[in-house]
């Protein structure tokens, strides 16, 4: 642990510089993340004295292929990106007290970590879920102090609420296991607390993105042992940039949409006698799709469609990245956007036909990028986001024209992030 205000004249001399570029992946964001972290440190210092501190950080995530599968025990593919909450911590005894952003969290006491149903929904139920998962498994569990601050857009579809997971399960490998705790233990972690504490029926994708970093395919057929392997490719020599555009659209008090896609899909995986959609076979479930729609509907039907070819585009992604076949791999990602559009239908919310900023997203950006990239529903959907993989030539005029739709800063052009959650300093 360093001092806070020594660390503060460190960043300033720009001692840091190296590590943030290696973090971050853009010497143009050099200047202002040492002053988002000084800022964070002097906010820190503010609330909590001139202490010792560590510096952490948990990365928000893109979902590149498997919308909506991972609940299924399906496939998928996915990216850190170079937008991040960064914890500056430090270490007291026997209860956590968190300020995040302006979010004034009611401190934790360790002494108390059961379920408690008032806080559902809350960022207090998360940190209660972590740490109590965490020391049922075993792991040391111990107090801090934080100040957190993220860029990650909020319900926007990168996940904040997983870099949020992520970096307290982080913070405590760091405070009191010496970085010992496995990232996917992490993560395992961060969905039991979204899942159990939070009220939220989650996949694992999230977490696993966030807290292992870098872009990987995940297989979880064994939910307990995901298979997890990097994609080792440089996106840049593709010529093509991932834009991230918030449509402004928030995913709050969209929680029964996202509920009714596992839901669904696991009630067709019971009618055939089975719990999740992954282990239905294919032909059986198209050899009696009537009796099926009979049984669960046709919505339920059309989302186990979906699923079932998600899957195989997937290993159609990996496989074109692999060969350095990016004209497949953007065919493949428009197919995947278009069944999430029809089959899936994740883009709006059925309780709130009106508003579809999503859609409208898609739209313009299919009419401002023309045959110089794709695009699709990012994330869970419904609200938020889109993806799209523009020509590099073209990301200044995508830009300025769908920030015409949005307002400025809306479009968000992207690095594919390294490192999950991290201890910085």
């Amino acid at each position: 642990m360093i001092k806070a205000t020594i660390l503060v004249e460190e960043l300033n001399n720009k001692k840091y510089d190296e590590l943030l570029n290696d973090i971050y992946v853009d010497t143009n964001l050099l200047d202002y993340q040492r002053e988002r972290y000084v800022k964070a440190i002097n906010k820190y210092v503010s609330l909590y004295g001139d202490t010792d501190v560590e510096i952490y950080s948990a990365p928000g995530r893109s979902e590149v292929g498997g919308n909506h599968t991972d609940h299924q025990h399906g496939c998928v593919l996915a990216a850190a990106v170079n937008l991040d909450a960064i914890a500056v911590v430090g270490r007291v005894d026997n209860k956590i007290k968190v300020l995040s952003d302006d979010f004034d969290i009611a401190p934790i006491n360790l002494e108390d970590l059961e379920i408690k149903k008032a806080e559902e929904g809350t960022s207090e139920a998360l940190i209660r879920g972590v740490c109590a998962r965490l020391k049922e498994l075993g792991y040391n569990v111990g107090g801090f102090n934080a100040f957190i601050t993220s860029d990650v857009l909020m319900g926007a579809g990168l996940s904040s609420s997983a870099a949020f997971e992520t970096i307290i399960g982080t913070i405590i490998s760091g405070l009191y296991n010496d970085m010992t705790i496995d990232p996917v233990v992490i993560a395992q972690v961060g969905q039991y607390a979204e899942n159990v504490y939070f009220g939220k029926p989650c996949g694992l994708m999230d977490q696993c993105a966030s807290s292992v970093g870098s872009l990987i395919n995940i297989d979880f057929n064994d939910v307990a042992k995901p298979i997890v392997n990097k994609v080792d490719v440089d996106f840049s020599k593709f010529g093509h940039s991932l834009c991230i555009v918030d449509t402004k659209g928030s995913h709050a008090d969209l929680t029964d949409e996202y509920a009714a896609i596992p839901m669904e899909m696991k009630k067709v995986a019971n009618y055939f006698g089975k719990e999740f959609l992954r282990e239905v076979d294919e032909e059986d479930f198209f050899n009696d799709i009537a009796g099926a729609r009979k049984a669960c509907q046709d919505r339920a039907v059309l989302r186990a469609i979906h699923l079932f070819e998600e899957n195989k585009r997937v290993d159609q992604e990996v496989k074109a990245l692999n060969n350095s076949d990016f004209e497949t791999f953007k065919k493949v990602v428009k197919e995947s956007g278009d069944s999430s559009y029809k089959f899936l239908q994740n883009v709006y919310a059925n309780c709130d036909v009106q508003n579809q900023s999503v859609s409208i997203g898609l739209a313009m950006s299919e009419k401002i990028i023309g045959r110089n990239g794709v695009c699709r529903v990012h994330g869970g959907g419904f609200a938020g986001t889109i993806q799209a993989f523009v020509k590099d030539e073209f990301v200044t005029a995508y830009k300025t024209e769908i920030e015409r739709v949005f307002g400025k800063g809306s479009c968000h052009v992207l690095k594919v992030r390294k490192y999950g959650g991290k201890k910085v300093i």
